[in-house]
C-alpha cells in the first residue's frame, strides 16, 4: 500500500516566497510543500486511459494516469507532445504540471529535452511535466521518474543511430540519455567531466567464483583505467550527479541541497562547482576523511557557494536537517530519488554499459546475475529502466540478470523486508559499518527495489563486516584492486550466494565495485 497522505498548511510559514504554502505529508514523517493552488486538481485523479502499445504489441513505457490541469498555458507548458501521442491512438492528455515550491519555478525559458516525454509517479503511474522542478510525486509521497518517447526515438534514430562508442564517458548514449549530448541545445547544460564508461575487470581466478565455475567480472566505477572514461570523484554517484547538475542548469535552478553517507556530496560538490552552481551538503561526522575533506576544502576555497553540515549519525537526519534549514532558503533538495528522477537517469548508463557491444561486436546482451551493494537503491532503479528501454527499442529480450542486492549485516533494511515478504522497508537502526554508503536505515525507493529483486528472481543478502573486512584485504593481496568496502562485500556474498543457488556454474556474474579505497582512507590502512 502507497503511504497515507494528507494535504494541510504548513506549520512555518516564514521565509520569502511561503505565503499560502501547503505540505504534503506522508506517513513517515516527512513533509514537503505542494503550491496551494495545486490542492484541488490533486483530489480528483482522472480516468486511466487504455494502455499505450508499441507497434510489436508490448505496452510502451510511458503509459499511465493522469491528472488534469486547466489553462492554455499550463496546455502549451507540458503537452508538446501531443503528436506523440496522437501517433500511440491516445486522447491528447493534459499533464498535472507541480512544483516542490513556486520558488523553484525556472524563471525564463526551458529547452525541451530531446526525447524525454515527462515524468511519472513510480507508485501512482501519474504523468507530470518534465519542465517543472519537483520532488516526490505529490499524490503518494513516493519518487517519480523521467519518460522517454522511445517510439520517436526509434523512428528517428533506428538501428542505435543514438549510439556513439566512439566517446568515453557516460554520454555515449546519447538520446537515450534524457539529454543528449549530441544535440547542441541539450549539450549546452551538460558538465562533462569524464563520468562513465568504466571497465569490466576479469575475475576469474577470484577463489570462491572459480570454485563455483562462475565467469566473474567486476564493473570498476572507482579507479581509472587507459582506455576508458574516468568517474572524477573515483566514484559510481558522478553518473548520478552529472545528470542532476545538467538538468538544474536546463532548469535554471542555482542552489542545490543534498544529504549524503558521503560520495554523493562529494560527487556534487565537484560538478556544481563545475557548472557555478551554489551547493549545501549535510553529512554525518564520521563520513571518511578524504571524502569529507574534499567536500571541507571546497567550502573554504568558495564558502558563497559550497556549504558544508556535519549532522549525523545517518543520511536521514542530515536529510532532514536540510528539509528545516535550507530547502525554506531556496535550495532544491536532490536527496536519494527525491529530485525528479535525475539520479535514476545518470544512474541508467550503468545498465546501459553492462549491455552494450563488446569492441568489436555489434550484439547487445546482459550478463545472467549483477551483485550490486544497495544502500537507497537508485542504481537498482536505473539499471533496471536501462534494460527496459533497450528491450523496447528491440535491442534485448526479455531475460534480465538476477538482481542480488548486498547490505551489511548491521543495516539490513532491504534483507529484512525481502526475507518476510513484505512490500516496503521498515527504518532499522543504524550500525556501526566500514561499508559506509550501505549505512542507510531505509529508503523512500525501497518498494520498487524489492519489486525488481523478486521480478528478477534475485535476492537481497545480507554480510557480515568481518566477511567484508576479510574479502577487502584479500582482493588487495591478490590484485592489488583499490576496491570501497561496499565492493567488498559484493565479492563476500558470493559463497553464499553459489550456497542458495542464485548463482549457478558456468554463468556470467558481474559485481559493482561502487568507488575507490582511496576515499575510505585511513579508516582502511589496517587492511590493506
Amino acid at each position: 500500500m502507497p503511504p497515507a497522505v494528507a494535504v494541510g498548511p504548513s506549520r512555518a510559514m516564514s521565509g520569502a516566497g511561503r505565503a499560502g504554502e501547503l505540505r504534503l505529508t506522508v506517513d513517515d514523517g516527512d513533509a514537503w510543500p505542494i503550491l496551494s493552488s495545486d490542492v484541488a486538481s490533486f483530489q480528483t485523479q482522472a480516468r486511466r486511459p487504455p494502455p499505450c502499445r508499441a507497434p510489436d504489441g508490448r505496452p510502451a513505457l510511458h503509459e499511465g494516469s493522469r491528472v488534469g490541469i486547466s489553462g492554455k498555458r499550463a496546455h502549451r507548458r507540458s503537452c508538446r507532445t501531443v503528436r506523440r501521442h496522437a501517433a500511440c491512438g491516445l486522447a491528447t492528455p493534459s499533464m498535472r504540471s507541480t512544483s516542490l515550491s513556486s520558488r523553484h519555478a525556472p524563471s525564463t525559458r526551458v529547452d525541451p529535452m530531446s526525447y524525454v516525454r515527462c515524468l511519472r509517479g513510480l507508485g501512482s503511474g501519474i504523468e507530470y511535466s518534465a519542465d517543472v522542478p519537483m520532488n516526490l510525486d505529490p499524490v503518494d509521497g513516493r519518487p517519480v521518474e523521467m519518460v522517454l518517447d522511445l517510439d520517436r526515438l526509434a523512428a528517428e534514430k533506428p538501428e542505435a543511430a543514438w549510439y556513439d562508442p566512439s566517446r568515453r564517458d557516460l554520454w555515449r548514449f546519447g538520446a537515450l540519455m534524457a539529454l543528449d549530448i549530441a544535440n547542441p541545445e541539450d549539450a549546452r547544460h551538460i558538465v562533462a567531466l569524464g563520468e562513465g564508461h568504466t571497465p569490466l575487470l576479469d575475475y576469474a581466478d577470484h577463489a570462491a567464483a572459480h570454485a563455483g565455475g562462475l565467469r566473474l567480472q567486476v564493473k570498476e566505477e572507482g579507479k581509472a583505467h587507459p582506455g576508458y572514461g574516468a568517474n572524477p570523484t573515483q566514484s559510481f554517484k558522478d553518473r548520478g550527479m552529472a545528470m542532476v547538475v545538467a538538468q538544474a542548469r536546463r532548469l535554471g535552478l542555482t542552489k542545490l541541497a543534498v544529504p549524503t553517507q558521503g560520495n554523493a556530496g562529494d560527487s556534487l560538490t565537484r560538478y556544481a562547482v563545475a557548472a557555478g552552481l551554489s551547493v549545501v551538503v549535510a553529512m554525518p561526522d564520521d563520513t571518511p576523511a578524504p571524502i569529507l575533506g574534499n567536500v571541507a576544502a571546497a567550502a573554504l576555497r568558495d564558502p558563497d557557494r559550497v556549504k558544508l553540515e556535519l549532522i549525523g549519525p545517518t543520511i536521514r537526519e542530515a536529510g532532514a536537517y536540510l528539509k528545516e534549514h535550507y530547502v525554506p532558503q531556496g535550495f532544491f533538495s536532490v536527496a536519494t530519488f527525491q529530485e525528479p528522477g535525475w539520479r535514476i537517469e545518470g544512474k541508467k548508463s550503468l545498465g546501459l554499459e553492462l549491455a552494450e557491444p563488446a569492441p568489436g561486436h555489434t550484439r547487445w546482451s546482459l550478463p545472467d546475475a549483477v551483485i550490486y551493494p544497495t544502500g537507497g537503491g537508485t542504481g537498482v532503479l536505473g539499471m533496471w529502466k536501462a534494460w527496459d528501454e533497450l528491450e523496447a527499442l528491440g535491442l534485448i529480450d526479455s531475460r534480465r540478470p538476477r538482481m542480488l542486492c548486498v547490505q551489511s549485516e548491521v543495516t539490513p533494511p532491504l534483507v529484512n523486508a525481502f526475507d518476510a515478504g513484505v512490500d516496503d522497508t521498515s527504518v532499522v537502526r543504524a550500525g556501526n559499518t566500514i561499508s559506509f554508503g550501505l549505512n542507510v536505515p531505509g529508503g523512500v525507493g525501497h518498494f520498487k527495489v524489492l519489486k525488481i529483486i523478486r521480478e528478477s528472481g534475485g535476492a537481497a543478502i545480507a554480510v557480515s563486516e568481518a566477511d567484508t573486512a576479510a574479502e577487502l584485504q584479500r582482493v588487495w593481496r591478490d590484485k592489488r584492486w583499490w576496491i570501497s568496502p561496499e565492493g567488498a562485500a559484493c565479492l563476500a556474498a558470493i559463497p553464499q550466494l553459489l550456497d542458495r543457488r542464485l548463482l549457478n556454474r558456468g554463468e556470467r556474474v558481474v559485481a559493482v565495485n561502487t568507488g575507490s579505497a582511496e576515499k575510505y582512507l585511513p579508516a582502511l590502512r589496517h587492511l590493506m
